[in-house]
């Protein structure tokens, strides 16, 4: 009997991810390790950890992975690459080595696994590190990502929770790479709006950190699997609220259309259900809560700085050709952690 065949793409990116209020009632049960040297743990639910090796010196560890999103395995090796990257650049660290994570079916081409793999080791020698090896398992999907070591100087690390009152908020990239994926699946994506979603997803973020080590950034997180809302009320806390201005956000045109359509994700829906206590909607549009809501896969970067540095940021932001915006400010905490207005 012939063997079915295998479908590359199902539905994957950071929409594939487990929800935020599931992995938080599991890391809550887990015992802290008491180190002095470890900056930054899992308590923040920050992007990456950071170890402290010598007063000068710091590693950034992370690793991330997922299905497939897109239909070309070398464009999906791109994506993975850069999302997993991406957490390094949120740190305000610099990447140096890279390991590859592969699940894989025996039953498919491992043309298409080569292809995966050239895409991914292009975005870490752009990025300017080393591929340095891997670990594979045979598996019923494709699965692919990056385990990640960077370093930093231990005073320099970017947390995503240490905004103050004041600043503002620039997001680097445009929202809205889940819903335009989830139409494109279903054939129902414009070519346009299909191929900013994939500049978006490809670029690294570390052009716009760059850019970021010459002002005085306060909180830094990248938008990723927990949406917009999800990772802005980390970066809040119990401390201050975000006032959102709605038609600053940057996101993919046609994503309203995809929105009426309801070219929705399961993750989105649980991004909503995990901090819609926390966040306020005077801005009454379903459009826009579900692009604040919808899982991201390699988006931007969310930034918390001064207002003055925050408008010349944002010029040489333009610059690198990606939709980019400040979205908003942190005041004192209020009811809520975050208002849309």
């Amino acid at each position: 009997m012939a063997k079915e065949p295998v479908v590359f793409c199902k539905g994957g990116g950071c929409t594939a991810k487990l929800g935020p209020g599931v992995l938080a009632r599991v890391l809550e049960n887990i015992p802290r390790t008491e180190d002095e040297n470890l900056l930054i743990g899992y308590d923040s639910s920050d992007d990456g950890a950071v170890y402290r090796l010598t007063e000068d010196l710091a590693i950034v560890q992370t690793l991330d992975f997922f299905p497939p999103m897109v239909d070309d395995p070398y464009i999906f090796g791109q994506i993975a690459a850069a999302n997993a990257l991406s957490d390094i650049y949120a740190m305000g660290g610099e990447v140096k080595t890279a390991l590859n994570i592969v699940c894989f079916p025996e039953a498919m081409d491992l043309n298409i696994l080569g292809q995966i793999l050239l895409g991914g080791g292009e975005k870490v020698r752009e990025a300017g590190g080393v591929l340095a090896g891997g670990h594979s398992i045979g598996d019923s999907d494709v699965k692919y990502g990056l385990s990640v070591t960077g370093t930093i100087h231990p005073d320099r690390i970017l947390a995503n929770n240490r905004c103050e009152t004041g600043d503002v908020l620039i997001l680097t990239k445009p929202l809205g790479t889940g819903i335009v994926c989830t139409a494109n699946r279903l054939k129902a994506a414009s070519e346009s709006a299909m191929a900013l979603a994939v500049k978006s997803m490809t670029t690294l973020n570390k052009y716009a950190a760059e850019i970021f080590k010459d002002y005085p950034v306060h909180g830094c997180t990248d938008v990723t699997g927990f949406g917009f809302l999800g990772h802005l009320c980390e970066m809040v806390g119990e401390d201050f609220t975000a006032h959102i201005w709605a038609e600053a956000v940057p996101y993919i045109p046609e994503c309203d259309v995809y929105v009426e359509e309801f070219y929705l994700t399961a993750a989105a829906q649980r991004n909503r259900n995990h901090v819609q206590d926390r966040v306020l909607f005077e801005y009454d549009s379903f459009i826009m809560e579900e692009i604040l809501y919808d899982a991201q896969t390699s988006g931007g970067l969310l930034v918390s700085l001064p207002p003055e540095a925050g408008k010349k940021a944002l010029e040489a932001l333009k610059k690198l050709g990606l939709p980019c915006a400040i979205v908003g400010q942190i005041r004192e905490r209020e009811e809520k952690s975050v208002i849309i207005e």
